[in-house]
């Protein structure tokens, strides 16, 4: 199946390449590993081919004899994956050259001039985006091209949810990080727009987050919504950014960066509105801790304090911090909460989040517990680079993961695109067994969004279990290809096997079993399946689990044991 999805794709680029009035670059090769290519701007996009196993090759655009941007792009050597495009509007009129080096072992002028890419490459006026990859998710968001990973930037305003992300525009794995952009008015169903930020010259541009600045704090307008995010150029540092018209473009602020260090993994900032300080906090990620910081006016920081030693899973590098104070249920207490993804070191392997409850003035993070055990929000594989939107209303507190592992992400068994975003969910904190633990559950608009009930599964559909006891679920195929999830109430677990469930082959870590601590009794279970994944939720929010699974075709049967009754909504 993996060959006839590479070839479907294959013709579609090939199709998508042939425009009536486009054109070929005129390429000059100078050796063995270095190109120029001069392109015509009266186009809209050049058509680049991509090979996925190719080595990597640096272009700079060079408009007017001036360098415009550097990108990183898998040129196709002996076959044609797929295509991506460089954007040639901003050009249109100018003269462009592609100064193009190739990164791979030592090669001769001719081998350099055969090349599939330069006969592939062509200008066209148009890119089909349409979905052709028969994984791709009906009901989570996903770039419709390129490589996506962490959620950024996550901020509600004047009535629309604004993801950033990190974003390649040139190929289906990771490299030349933007900020990809995409809105929804339900957190469920996202409209794609321009890309938000691109890299400059304190480097591409990695995670970080947005607020909106209602009292014009920072001077750039009342209502402007302030991006604070690292620059990852020799060192990370932290740079700053503003839009005055709702999200949509960005401004880069001239004293960037805005902070520096010299620690090495130095990046992720966090930022939000502390009431009780009258002061905005920042929390980044500085290797294997958390810093704190405080400013009056989003530019000029002050270094508060650190956390991490001692706390949690240190098996590898903590990123993409969040803090916030949340009351916990059934309870007159509040506590904050502090997110702490990390990768690797997950209790499967590869990437996960981490979080502590504890208390903070502002100042110092105080844990409510000294423990090198770490608490996991979600107990799936698939579930990493959590964060929260800033500013959501209702005082809602609402969260988005990226669905995938940093073990097999770039290997995952699509082209077009690669990775997408699990479902949104609320978070709370209850207690349970003397500690304090985070509550997760979707949001409200997943169950607006159920169709009308029916008696089997679909490709994309949220399955309730009514339970009484121990049970077991399970999801298959007419190929034999199926997901198994168990409750068990004498060990206080639910498992999921995804071992037989479908493609497994492109990883030897992805075929396996997760399993997550019940908290006590479990009577629901709500089950979100979409093409391409499977997330459970306890319905009172005591465990969640977030997996990928990649069927040859869509589960369309359900098995059960126990005292189980299920009920079936199609998600539209």
């Amino acid at each position: 199946m993996r060959i006839q999805l590479k070839t479907i794709l294959l013709l579609w680029a090939l199709l998508a390449s042939v425009t009536v009035g486009a054109q070929q670059p005129k390429v000059v090769f100078l050796s063995g590993s270095h190109a120029m290519a001069r392109v015509a701007t009266s186009s809209n996009y050049l058509l680049l081919p991509v090979e996925e196993k190719a080595a990597m090759s640096h272009v700079r655009v060079i408009a007017d004899t001036k360098a415009q941007q550097d990108i990183n792009v898998k040129l196709a050597v002996d076959a044609v994956d797929y295509y991506v495009t460089l954007d040639l509007r901003p050009y249109k009129g100018r003269q462009l050259l592609l100064d193009i080096h190739h990164d791979g072992k030592a090669r001769s002028e001719a081998a350099l001039r055969d090349q599939v890419c330069w006969k592939q490459m062509r200008t066209t006026d148009s890119f089909d985006t349409n979905n052709r990859e028969r994984f791709r998710p009906l009901y989570h968001h996903t770039p419709a091209y390129g490589w996506m990973n962490d959620p950024n930037g996550l901020v509600w305003a004047d009535g629309l949810w604004h993801l950033y992300y990190q974003y390649n525009p040139y190929g289906s794995q990771w490299e030349n990080m933007h900020w990809g952009h995409a809105t929804s008015r339900d957190l469920i169903h996202w409209q794609q727009q321009p890309v938000a930020l691109a890299p400059d010259a304190l480097g591409t541009i990695f995670s970080g987050s947005c607020v909106v600045d209602k009292d014009n704090t920072a001077g750039f307008g009342r209502g402007a919504i302030v991006a604070l995010f690292t620059s990852a150029g020799e060192s990370q540092t932290q740079s700053l950014a503003y839009s005055t018209d709702g999200g949509q473009t960005f401004t880069k602020y001239s004293g960037n960066p805005v902070i520096t260090s010299n620690v090495v993994d130095f990046r992720d900032p966090h930022v939000f509105w502390n009431e009780a300080t009258h002061r905005w906090n920042l929390v980044l990620a500085a290797g294997q801790e958390i810093r704190f910081y405080s400013s009056a006016n989003l530019k000029d920081w002050t270094y508060e304090s650190a956390f991490g030693s001692g706390h949690g899973s240190h098996d590898g590098v903590w990123e993409c911090p969040d803090l916030m104070k949340l009351p916990v249920k059934g309870t007159d207490q509040e506590k904050w909460l502090l997110i702490v993804n990390i990768n690797p070191g997950g209790p499967f392997g590869g990437s996960a989040t981490q979080y502590f409850t504890g208390q903070f003035d502002g100042h110092k993070f105080i844990c409510d517990e000294q423990s090198s055990t770490a608490k996991w929000m979600d107990y799936g594989k698939d579930h990493y680079a959590t964060i929260t939107f800033s500013n959501a209303p209702e005082g809602r507190t609402v969260a988005l993961p990226w669905m995938s592992n940093w073990e097999y992400a770039n290997q995952v068994p699509t082209l077009q695109y690669r990775s997408g975003n699990a479902i949104a969910r609320e978070l709370g904190l209850y207690n349970y067994g003397g500690r304090t633990w985070v509550s997760v559950v979707p949001v409200k608009e997943m169950s607006l969004a159920r169709g009308a009930k029916t008696k089997r599964l679909t490709p994309a559909c949220e399955l309730v279990a009514d339970l009484k006891g121990p049970a077991t679920l399970t999801l298959s195929n007419d190929k034999g290809e199926k997901v198994t999830v168990t409750l068990d109430d004498k060990t206080g677990t639910l498992t999921m096997d995804r071992t037989l469930s479908g493609d497994t082959a492109f990883s030897r870590t992805f075929p396996g079993t997760t399993s997550a601590p019940t908290h006590g009794t479990i009577s629901q279970l709500r089950i979100f399946i979409d093409k391409c994944s499977i997330e459970i939720f306890d319905a009172d929010g005591k465990m969640a689990m977030t997996n990928l699974v990649f069927p040859s075709t869509p589960y369309n049967q359900l098995a059960v044991r126990g005292k189980v009754r299920t009920t079936i909504y199609p998600i539209r």
